[in-house]
């Protein structure tokens, strides 16, 4: 396991600190500041875990086989 899946910027942190937040609005014991507080937090981190996830996707298309059988990124690929 590497250091970057244990840093609290990692998706997996995100994913599951979306998981709290979501428990707790859906609890309903969170004053309706809190829950707007925890919802606007949700919203941010749903965000950036959607561009993280569309940077992976992108960089992935981006692998291509070379001649040898070895992975490398392509230059070549455009954006979708």
């Amino acid at each position: 396991m590497t250091a970057k899946k244990n840093s609290k910027d990692s998706l997996e942190h995100s994913l599951e600190r979306l998981e709290e937040i979501v428990g707790a609005l859906e609890q309903g014991s969170v004053s309706l500041d809190e829950s707007m507080n925890l919802y606007e937090e949700g919203i941010r981190i749903s965000k950036e875990c959607g561009e993280r996830l569309k940077a992976a996707e992108l960089r992935i298309k981006k692998l291509t086989k070379n001649i040898d059988g070895q992975f490398e990124l392509s230059e070549d690929i455009e954006a979708s």
